[in-house]
């Protein structure tokens, strides 16, 4: 098991700022689309430049209207896309190897970061080790655990043989918890790096809280708000969450549960539960404030990689409950800072909600240490980890005879 910072890494900040890198950052989606993968690739990429480095992203075109960036230290290459399988706002980059030997040898960059494994992540990674350019790749989405949820189960060994074999391809392969860093172990991956991620904490403060918002919603100041910040699908457990809360309600009556997203699933849920509120997709200031709104967060997700919305809900202030892994697994000590069940278990995530929903002390003081948890943990403050394993990457490559080629068959 390795961090970015073990061997002969010296993971100091007045180190790592020493040294600019030229960083080929490639990644199937992007902002302004709102997804975990998005948002993340945009704070990385804001934080690399923060410390000094340079940056060409190579990314499929969203629309007809969109067109490459450039500004100072940051560049953009746009291909062609196609829409994902049950992901049609995104779209998939199609392969696109020439461009990018084209590109690189051109101009070729001292480290290829590969932010997603579609078609157009391979290409990058076909290129990168023909030219013997020192890459490593993120772990997001679990994929394969998708597929029970849409219908194609069988595709499930397959895509799961495909995310490992391509990870193994590159030097290293960075993830954002241990856990998944030793399930992913287990399961044949090779050189996975641990590299934490932060939460923007400005953004996201419980002074958002917002009394008219919450008058909207039905909720005056003392009637408890539960939230679900997620996509609207199917792999996000769903059903879960207004179980949980047709079970507090008992309790409580009063109970208000606010579902903000969209995607697939949510036309079916808002017909079958017309007493939940939908408010659609929010962003930026207007996700902060609906955080804050509310009170108690329930996350019954389990398909995350890591789950940017637990750190989320936990700076804004919120108790939250969700099954012992990922984020929830690295930031959240049970009745300390939030609340946690076994994975998986229905039964203890309902009881500890139904605990929960009368106790305004509790809620609120597991609210106020969420948000001394995650006040600190910046994505400023982290940086410094993926800049080393950017580092750690291109000292690999260089202690190496060489990288062999891929075949055709491959490609």
């Amino acid at each position: 098991m390795q961090s970015p910072h073990d061997g002969n890494m010296n993971a100091n900040n007045e180190t790592q700022q020493a040294t600019a890198l030229n960083i080929a950052l490639i990644t199937e989606t992007y902002i302004p689309e709102v997804n975990g993968v998005a948002i993340t690739v945009e704070r990385v990429v804001d934080g690399l430049l923060k410390r000094g480095h340079r940056i060409h992203m190579i990314r499929p075109r969203q629309n007809s209207q969109d067109i490459a960036k450039e500004d100072g230290a940051y560049s953009e290459t746009l291909v062609r896309g196609m829409p994902i399988l049950g992901y049609p706002e995104l779209r998939i980059g199609l392969p696109s190897k020439g461009l990018l030997l084209k590109l690189w040898r051109k101009q070729r960059p001292d480290v290829v970061h590969i932010a997603t494994e579609g078609p157009l992540g391979w290409s990058a990674l076909s290129a990168a080790r023909k030219l013997a350019i020192p890459v490593c790749t993120d772990f997001h989405t679990n994929f394969h655990s998708y597929t029970e949820h849409y219908g194609i189960g069988l595709l499930h060994k397959p895509l799961a043989a495909y995310l490992r074999r391509f990870h193994n391809q590159a030097t290293y392969t960075l993830v954002p918890t241990v856990s998944l860093q030793q399930e992913l172990e287990q399961e044949g991956y090779q050189n996975v790096l641990m590299v934490s991620r932060g939460v923007d904490s400005e953004l996201f403060h419980p002074s958002k809280r917002d009394a008219e918002l919450r008058a909207s919603w039905g909720a005056e100041e003392d009637t408890p708000v539960a939230m679900l910040v997620s996509r609207l699908a199917a792999e996000k457990n769903l059903p879960a969450v207004v179980q949980t809360y047709r079970h507090m309600r008992e309790l409580n009556p009063a109970l208000k549960l606010v579902m903000v997203g969209d995607g697939p699933a949510r036309a079916k849920l808002q017909k079958q539960h017309p007493d939940v509120i939908f408010t659609g997709m929010q962003t930026g200031e207007a996700l902060a404030r609906h955080y804050a709104s509310a009170d108690i967060f329930l996350y019954p997700s389990m398909t995350e990689t890591y789950g940017n919305v637990t750190v989320e809900s936990m700076a804004s202030g919120l108790a939250t409950l969700a099954y012992n892994y990922a984020a929830a697994e690295q930031h959240i000590k049970h009745d300390e800072n939030g609340l946690v069940v076994k994975y998986g278990d229905s039964d203890a995530f309902i009881a500890e909600a139904r605990a929960l929903v009368n106790d305004t002390q509790r809620i609120r003081r597991l609210g106020q240490q969420a948000r001394q948890k995650m006040a600190p943990l910046t994505w400023d403050h982290i940086m410094w980890e993926m800049e080393a394993a950017l580092l750690k990457t291109i000292a690999s490559q260089e202690s190496e005879q060489g990288q062999p080629e891929l075949s055709a068959a491959t490609e």
